[in-house]
């Protein structure tokens, strides 16, 4: 067998891998940890080349979520689920509401240890499908009494660590005049590519879809063809597309002077932090960054404040990214090491310690 990337080691508590009987396609449902309590994690519909690559995303994705779960200070697992579509595969309406419905019994086959979301491909609306078959989902539509869609929380908590990370490169927080590339226009990249627009951050934009040229035209900003955007320099390099895209050919030729974004595992290796570190560029760690969604889903979904407490616990992700980069500094590790060493404190203690974002 191939793989896009190498499958990690395995030490998950649970995965399963079904061919979704009405919809015949292979899902995989991987929980990692259940240590600070029942995981969270959202379903990721995809291609991939194989199978085995949709595996390797879900357990890559899973452990992370652990990761996120702990340093948002979260009462929450690691999990993740994955839909693997092969190439070329479209789903039709029928076919799409069987994939979701067959996840439904995947997720409740695990009675509660796992909740799923929306993720990459996948929307609240679907989560609305998943709920016919399972009461463990988070994230179902406003217009049913969910919470709703997690990018706007996801795009403030970018918001705040890019915040941050300026502020240990240039000693201000101020975006204003500050060269950001944003390399994805999903739902997350596109709301911090128009909010930093309208705060005068200096913008280069690009996605694999060449129609998001519109909104960079409509943002007056710069666009640079893909796979060119790391080649910009940049106070801030975005990435908020796929994951992988860190390559150490494209960390060698990076001109910036700092990467803070919400793809996950944006690394292609884990070298790749000790590679940025080596360049003098600062790497704020992914699954501090981009918590702010899962922060939100948990919390709402817990009732756990009101929702002006949450938005600010999603807020306050710009003062877990300034812990993490003093860890490092003090302890003289990546800030990668120093995020995955606080959050494993956390899960050592099993939920004892106080919140990292508290």
């Amino acid at each position: 067998m191939t793989h896009t990337l190498p499958l990690p080691r395995f030490d998950h508590e649970r995965v399963e891998v079904i061919t979704g009987r009405r919809s015949g396609l292979v899902i995989i449902v991987a929980l990692h940890s259940s240590v600070l309590g029942s995981a969270l994690g959202g379903a990721r519909l995809w291609t991939y080349p194989s199978w085995s690559d949709g595996l390797g995303d879900a357990l890559r994705l899973s452990e992370a979520m652990t990761l996120k779960n702990a340093a948002a200070g979260l009462d929450a697992g690691g999990g993740k689920s994955v839909i693997a579509l092969p190439p070329g595969t479209q789903l039709d309406g029928e076919r799409r509401r069987a994939a979701f419905l067959d996840l439904g019994d995947a997720v409740e086959s695990f009675h509660g240890l796992y909740r799923t979301a929306e993720d990459v491909g996948s929307t609240t609306e679907d989560m609305l499908v998943v709920s016919e078959r399972t009461e463990h989902v988070v994230g179902l539509p406003d217009a049913v009494g969910g919470s709703g869609e997690p990018a706007g929380p996801t795009s403030i908590g970018v918001y705040e660590a890019i915040r941050a990370t300026l502020e240990r490169i240039t000693g201000s927080s101020d975006v204003k005049g500050r060269r950001i590339t944003i390399s994805g226009l999903g739902q997350v990249g596109s709301r911090l590519a128009v909010r930093l627009a309208a705060e005068d951050a200096v913008l280069t934009v690009t996605d694999v879809n060449p129609a998001k040229r519109d909104l960079a035209a409509d943002l007056g900003v710069d666009w640079a063809e893909p796979g060119t955007e790391h080649l910009v320099p940049a106070d801030v390099f975005v990435p908020a597309g796929i994951g992988g895209v860190l390559t150490k050919d494209v960390i060698d030729s990076l001109d910036a002077k700092a990467v803070c974004g919400p793809a996950n595992n944006p690394l292609a290796e884990r070298a790749g932090a000790d590679q940025l570190a080596s360049r003098g560029i600062l790497y704020a760690p992914d699954f501090v960054v981009n918590a702010g969604g899962v922060i939100y889903l948990d919390l709402v979904a817990k009732q756990l404040g009101t929702k002006a407490e949450v938005m600010d616990r999603v807020a306050a992700i710009g003062d877990t990214v300034r812990r993490v980069f003093d860890e490092a500094e003090s302890r003289g590790v990546s800030p990668l090491e120093a995020a995955e060493g606080l959050a494993a404190q956390r899960l050592a203690e099993g939920g004892r310690k106080p919140a990292l974002a508290h």
